[in-house]
């Protein structure tokens, strides 16, 4: 008997929205979380208290360089098969990112996107990576790294898109929108 689940991928450049979204299926529709980045977020914690987005960078290439393009979807592919229910995978940055999610049935990739400018000012705000309150220069040199250089390209080939260039209200209600056209598919 097939189990009933959706994988929901998200994607979307540093500062779009992408884990405000995320927090907000958990709250709302009681999805299961995971992200690309858990694998190394949990490696760098091992090591260090504080990590920069910069540093997670740097070790995801280092593990795609040693063990495989699709390392980081490995890591998740157990956890994802064992699930039911809604699961929502945060933080595609790769076009195997892409293809794994999409390698389910009922299968769907959701796209943030939002103006670089806006995304560096939010990002300065956070506080989240030691490295967040970066110069719009320095911030544009991050978004040219090769673990954010595919994002805009995979976001053209998502189901989905939600524009986070207004308030958290509008993109909560553009999240309840893609739900429903998700959840009614079912």
């Amino acid at each position: 008997m097939e189990k009933k689940r959706i994988v929901i991928g998200l994607v979307g450049a540093t500062g779009s929205g992408k884990d405000t979204v995320a927090e907000y299926l958990k709250e709302k529709y009681k999805v299961k979380l995971m992200r690309f980045a858990d694998p190394l977020k949990e490696t760098l914690a091992i090591y260090f208290d504080k990590f920069s987005k910069e540093d997670q960078q740097w070790l995801a290439v280092e593990f795609r360089n040693r063990f495989g393009d699709d390392i980081l979807s490995r890591a998740l592919r157990k956890r994802i098969d064992d699930g039911n229910g809604i699961l929502v995978i945060n933080g595609i940055r790769f076009w195997e990112d892409f293809h794994f999610i999409k390698s389910y049935t009922n299968s769907y990739i959701i796209y943030i996107d939002v103006p670089q400018r806006l995304r560096w000012k939010r990002t300065i705000k956070r506080k989240e990576k030691t490295d967040d309150k970066v110069s719009f220069e320095k911030f544009k040199q991050i978004d040219q790294a090769e673990t954010e250089r595919y994002v805009p390209d995979i976001g053209a080939k998502a189901d989905f898109t939600i524009k986070n260039d207004k308030d958290l209200d509008n993109l909560l209600r553009e999240t309840d929108k893609v739900m429903e056209k998700i959840v009614g598919k079912k």
